[in-house]
């Protein structure tokens, strides 16, 4: 009587196959009859750089390497699922996952093996500068505009919640590239980057009011596009004249930007936080919606994303109207509407996307929770937003610390209370620079 062949179950995440991957695969394939999960591009994303091709794609390479029996499509970083389905005799993985995010993630493995009896089998993590090169080169490749540009759509379809911090610089937007904590065997990061005017204008000890010319955003954009490759979100103010609007679309589209979001307001610009504590314009619904039209009729691909930022909470307008524009903005070709609020309540904001949502299931929503920051994401997912955006913590944390750091120099004459107490070693920062 024939002896029952061994089963073994590998997950992989990878869109560059290379010698290790290829070894591995080898080596669980020696163990017995393989299966390979592939990582959805969903959950990859959450943990390590979007891959550059869909999870079909990469299951089909797989599937035509030597060894490997079946491919199946894993949706989740945790092994449940494939063990109760499959119960493999063997897990097969890298000894990479000890430590760090994934280490829940192999404890959990281990004990649902242990409850039928399966067995982990690791492999000495592959070390190799020709791999670690390649990825850098992938990465490059990454932030290359027609490969940069649609990655928020990508993720808005796949995901369908994305969050976003702000960047003004680009040490910033390295903080907003690899910012990372684990959670539950997880590791949570920003999917993208909000360029906010009124950053970038106090980064540069300008006011907010459209002075920051736009070769000046599109300096900014490019600093953070240099050394990052996750998806940008421009906030472009009015947007300007709309004979203007449209070159604005075709240059964020041609340097690999994802989105604009332009709001319904004319004249001077003035911060929304201010409300109607000072003179704001809205515009008329006719006159937003032509320029949202110029600016769909000037791209010159389906990537890019046109957001309209309704006013009409901040200036006490009420829901309704909020309504009625979201409804002709949509009409007008708007792939999404933000809803602004400056009350520290988010029971207007509830109301308008309860209101929404019954009669437009499919628009993106984006809100950006500066005054009503006690809700949390998942609360805002559940009642069908799409786009969580952190407009401006990083520059309202960092000058404080600034603040705080020159006046402890004043103080003591030196600089070594500040070193101690404000001050990261300036090796940290450096690590944080990528090397080319």
């Amino acid at each position: 009587m024939n002896e029952r062949k061994k089963t073994v179950y590998l997950c992989m995440s990878t869109d560059v196959l290379h010698g290790g991957h290829i070894e591995i695969i080898r080596k669980a394939a020696e163990l017995g009859d393989l299966t390979v999960g592939v990582l959805t591009n969903e959950v990859v994303a959450t943990y390590k750089r979007y891959p550059m091709l869909s999870c079909e794609e990469r299951m089909k390479i797989v599937s035509g390497i030597k060894g490997v029996c079946r491919v199946v499509k894993q949706d989740e970083i945790s092994y449940q699922k494939p063990l109760k389905e499959f119960q493999p005799d063997y897990i097969v993985h890298g000894d990479d996952w000890r430590t760090g995010f994934q280490a829940p993630v192999r404890e959990e493995c281990i004990r649902l093996l242990k409850a039928y009896g399966g067995e982990l089998v690791e492999f000495p993590y592959s070390q190799n500068s020709e791999y670690e090169a390649l990825e850098a080169a992938v990465r490059a490749r990454l932030s290359i505009p027609d490969y940069r540009r649609g990655r928020l759509k990508h993720l808005l379809e796949e995901k369908g919640f994305v969050t976003c911090i702000e960047a003004h610089n680009g040490i910033t937007g390295l903080i907003a590239e690899t910012a990372c904590v684990p959670e539950q065997g997880k590791a949570r990061q920003f999917d993208g980057m909000w360029v906010s005017s009124l950053c970038d204008s106090t980064a540069k000890g300008k006011p907010d009011i459209e002075l920051v010319d736009f070769s000046s955003r599109m300096a900014t954009i490019n600093d953070i596009m240099e050394v990052t490759t996750k998806p940008i979100i421009l906030d472009g103010d009015t947007g300007g004249l709309t004979e203007h609007f449209v070159y604005t679309v075709r240059s964020l589209e041609r340097i690999g930007v994802s989105a604009v979001i332009i709001e319904d307001k004319v004249g001077l610009k003035k911060n929304s936080l201010f409300g109607t504590e000072v003179e704001q314009t809205q515009d008329g619904i006719e006159n937003f919606c032509e320029k949202i039209r110029a600016g769909k009729a000037a791209q010159k691909t389906k990537d890019f994303l046109i957001i309209a930022r309704i006013e009409s909470l901040i200036l006490e307008k009420g829901i309704d109207d909020a309504l009625d524009r979201a409804r002709a903005y949509v009409k007008a070709g708007a792939d999404g509407i933000m809803i602004h609020s400056r009350q520290k309540s988010p029971e207007e904001i509830f109301a308008f996307v309860d209101r929404f949502r019954c009669e437009n299931r499919h628009s993106n929503l984006v809100v950006v929770p500066t005054s009503f920051n006690s809700v949390t994401e998942e609360e805002f997912k559940a009642r069908g937003v799409n786009v969580v955006i952190y407009a401006n913590h990083l520059i309202r944390s960092s000058f404080p610390a600034m603040k705080k750091t020159a006046e402890a120099i004043l103080k003591n004459h030196r600089a070594k209370e500040a070193d101690e107490t404000y001050c990261m070693p300036i090796k940290e920062i450096l690590s944080l620079i990528p090397e080319e």
